[in-house]
Formats: C-alpha cells, structure tokens, sequence
C-alpha cells in the first residue's frame, strides 16, 4: 500500500498535462501493436463453403481458377478455402454461375419455376423433387448419417384401375461407421410419416454397397444376414462386458482377455395347438328310440299219407303248423359338448443357439510381487473359480451345447504398443509452428520499436524540467592555492595586489575565500541539482 501511495502522488506530482501526454502515448502503443497483431496473426485462408459434394468442388475449383483467384481444399475434399479477405469477391462469382448447385435442392426449386406455361405434370414433378430434397435434408441431420439420396414414386391415379396404387419409397444413405443399419428403421419411419397415404412396409433403405438395410417387414433376403450378424456382435458385446466386470476386481484389466462367439437364430415361428379336456363336459342332447315286434304263422297243409288215399266217412280236422315270433329294441343315443382350448404361439425374435467363451489369464498374475510362485495345485483351483465365475456371468447352459474354456499362459506384453507414445523434438515443434513463432517475434520486435523510437523519447521531452539557460559560475579558489600563495590559473590577479606586503595579500587571500562561500552558497539555494553536479565534476577530476 505504500508503493501504490507513493506511485500515486508521484503521478499527481506530474501534473495533468503530463498525465493526460502519457495516457495518450499509452493508448497509442497499444494500438499499434494490437493491429500490427491482428494482421501478422491473421489467418491466410478462410472457409468459403463447407459441406460440398464433390461435383461442387470441382465445379468451384475451376470457376476460382479461371477467374485467378488462389485456392485450397481440405484433407476431406468437402470444404474450399480462399485468401483472407477474398471471401466476398469469391462468393459473388461464384453467384453469378450458379455455383454451388445442391443436388438435394428443396422448396427452393418452386422459386425458380414460372407461372406462364408450367404443365400440371412439370409441376408435379417439380414437388416430387422438392420433397425428395427436403426428407434428404433431414435425413442427414442424423447422427452418423453423411450423405442421403431419397426417391419417391407417386400414385397414378389411372381411370380405369380397380385397386389403388400406394406410394412408394427408396433410401441410400452413406454412414460414418461400418454400422449402418442403427438408421434403418427410424430413416422408414420418418419418410412414411411425411408422405399421405405412405405405410413404413412400402419403404426401403440401402446403403452405398447396395445392402439392403431395411425392407417390407425384414423379408428381404439380404437385410437377414445383416440384421444376423449385427443382433449376434450385440449379444457378445454384452456377454463380453459382463465378465470383465466380474473379472476385473479379481484380476486387473491387462491380465486377462475374453473372446464370446455367439449364433443366433432368427427364423420365425407359429405353433397351433389345440387341447381337448375330457373332465369337463356337458350334455348336449340325449336321443332314446323303443321298438316292439310280434308275429304269428300257422300252416294247414295236411301231410301225404296211405291214409290219405282211403276213402273217409267224414272229414277230420285239418293237421298243420304254427309258430310265433315276438322282439323288443331299445336304443338311446346321449350327445357330450367336450370343453377345448387351442393355441397360437408366433415367435418373431431370436433364440440362442449357441455361446462359445474363451477366456486368457495372465500366469503372473495369480503370484504376488517379492514372492515365490505359486504351486500348480493353487493355479488350477483359482482357475477353476474363474470359470464359475464366468459361466455364471455370461449364462451359459449346458443343455444347450454352449462351450467355456479358460486357460492361463504368460503374456508377452509389447513393450513399444505399451510404451508412451514420444514427445516431438525441438526442432520438428519448431517447424510445425513456424509460422506463428515468426508472427509473435515480428509483434514483439514492432511492440520494442515502438517503445523505444516512439515512448521514450516522449517519456524523457515530458520529465525533462524546462529551466533557464544558466551560466556556469566563476571557478572558486581552491584552498591549497591560497594557503600556499599563489592564486590559480583562471583567477586573474590584480596589478595593486603585485607589490602589496603579505599583509595585504592575507587580507585579499580572506575576502576570496568569503566571496567564493558566498557565491556557492547562493548558487546551492538557486539551484541545488546544478551545484551537485558541479561538486560531482570537482571530485572526479
């Protein structure tokens, strides 16, 4: 506090003049040296246009090549620069050719097309492209998704056609990673949802290898391999992360190394059954039919005989045969309603088929450090709660086939993969920063020549007092001089003082010396600052 004090009544000693001169030269250093590191710290190119296809860039390319304006394009090939301060002019040629031409163009097309002749079909076309263009644009604001290319057929609506013809679909995307197919479903979704009359089985998404990503209902032939292969990476992806979070507070994570093959299947399956219970029934109808019969037959017929041929005074009663027939019949029929229950199972998800693990331990991970190894006995035992461990983890069933190998060797680490990765040298830091280092130096090397020619000179004209011109006093006599009787060389003598007795020049002597005290004291109360200075030359010479 009593530096800053002192600091501020020095510069109220200074006066406002002063203060105001300084405070001026102040502003106009930094100035200076903050637009001299504007323009040395300047980009020297800047961003025309970002996100091109690759037609647009070259299109570009020419049309800055011809007009003579320097150019560059990034490692991407998607993005063209141009000189600082070019960006403007650059812009407004580009302008003038139509440049750049988006191939996904949107509602913007409707700005280009004429009322005067336009045809119902010119500008049915003109919305099927403004559309396409639009849902491509949103398409690509899916993350991971680059580039889209949407295509869309229209119904016809014929005079003569029964059944109506649904709109219809198609979507090629080009992705950032090798996973594509994470889009599919939402991409369909998105473009059935936009369009009237649309349903998400009549719309169809590839990918730049012409795989079909997603179709109508998952049917296609080559959308089931994909969907395969990425359902069974998911599933050992996650067998995967949870046996190393079982292993890793056993062991530490470099010790051991875990490997899940998993296949899966994914065909669909429909199952009808149909369950009779005969515990529970009920009476229908019950049905009781009663029937009774009887007959009788007899015969007159006389049986031939000799006494058949004789004469008979009167005739006897008639000989024959009789028999009698009688039947009953009984038949009732009952009529049971049996309670049934049938069953339809559809299973449209997938089933594991089979899980193979492969687990690798580190050996010197099982012995602690400063100590002897341990026994195999030990080793084999750890080893064998490591596979509960990890059977448990992972799931496994045996009944299903699945296989668990682990096996414990000694890794052979790479020293160089292992190893940080080595700082650059001095000299390839020097060289990639080549450019700034020589823009700070020249700021700096402008800050210092400011100071230097510009506030100094002006710090020293403002401090410097502006005094008199003074006239340096006449030289004093020097005391050896006058104790020994001779005046100096620069004092000039007077011609009485030649032939006066040593009385006289005692008193001459005497008032010299009074004269000179006199003379150096009114010379230190007029100006102290000029006596110093003057005592500092007697005592060097």
């Amino acid at each position: 506090m009593n530096r800053i004090t002192l600091l501020i009544d020095k510069l109220k000693a200074l006066g406002a003049r002063k203060l105001a001169a300084l405070g001026l030269t102040f502003a106009l250093v930094v100035g200076v040296v903050s637009v001299a590191a504007f323009y040395l710290s300047r980009p020297a190119f800047e961003v025309l246009y970002a996100g091109l296809e690759r037609e647009d860039v070259s299109r570009i390319g020419a049309a800055l090549k011809s007009s003579g304006i320097p150019f560059d394009v990034n490692p991407e090939g998607n993005a063209v620069s141009v000189p600082y301060g070019q960006t403007a002019q650059a812009r407004m040629l580009l302008a003038e050719r139509g440049l750049p031409q988006s191939a996904n163009a949107g509602y913007e097309l409707f700005d280009k097309v004429g009322a005067l002749g336009l045809t119902s079909f010119m500008q049915e076309v003109t919305r099927v492209r403004a559309l396409e263009g639009e849902l491509a644009r949103t398409i690509q604001l899916i993350r991971g998704v680059k580039a889209a290319r949407v295509h869309i057929v229209m119904p016809d609506e014929g005079s003569f056609r029964r059944a109506k013809q649904p709109p219809s679909a198609s979507v090629i995307i080009r992705t950032e990673g090798p996973d594509d197919s994470s889009a599919a479903q939402a991409i369909r979704h998105l473009v059935a949802s936009s369009l009237p009359g649309m349903t998400v089985d009549q719309v169809t998404v590839l990918n730049t290898d012409g795989m079909i990503l997603s179709s109508a209902d998952g049917e296609a032939s080559d959308a089931v391999p994909v969907k395969t292969l990425t359902l069974e990476k998911s599933i050992a992806k996650d067998i995967q992360d949870n046996i190393r979070r079982t292993l890793t507070p056993y062991l530490r994570l470099p010790n051991f190394q875990v490997s899940v093959r998993a296949r899966v299947n994914t065909d669909r399956r429909q199952t009808n059954e149909t369950i009779f219970d005969p515990d529970s029934r009920v009476e229908r109808s019950i049905r009781t039919v009663k029937e009774s019969a009887q007959s009788q037959n007899s015969g007159g017929a006389q049986t031939t005989s000799v006494e058949r041929n004789i004469p008979q005074n009167s005739a006897g009663a008639a000989e024959g045969k009789q028999s009698t027939d009688e039947s009953k019949k009984s038949e009732e029929l009952t009529n049971f309603e049996l309670s049934s229950k049938t069953v339809t199972t559809v299973s449209g998800g997938y089933n594991i088929e089979h899980l193979s693990v492969a687990v690798l331990l580190n050996r010197s991970a099982f012995s602690e450090p400063n100590k002897e190894p341990p026994k195999p006995e030990a080793v084999d035992r750890q080893i064998k709660e490591i596979e509960q461990l990890v059977f448990s983890a992972a799931g496994l069933k045996k009944e299903r086939g699945d296989t668990l190998k682990v096996t414990a060797v000694d890794f052979m680490f790479n020293e160089h993969e292992m190893s940080p990765v080595e700082s650059p040298g001095l000299a390839a830091m020097l060289g990639s920063h080549l450019g700034s280092t020589l823009n700070a130096l020249t700021a700096v090397a402008i800050a210092a020549l400011v100071v230097i020619f510009g506030l100094a000179p002006i710090r020293n004209a403002l401090l410097a007092e502006s005094t008199p011109e003074r006239r340096e006093p006449p030289p004093l006599i020097a005391e050896e001089q006058l104790a020994l009787g001779s005046p100096p060389n620069d004092v000039v003598t007077p011609p009485l003082l030649a032939g006066a007795g040593q009385g006289l020049l005692g008193n001459v002597v005497d008032n010299a010396k009074e004269s000179a005290r006199t003379r150096l004291e009114q010379l230190i109360e007029r100006d102290d600052a000029q006596a110093a200075a003057i005592m500092k030359q007697w005592m060097q010479s």
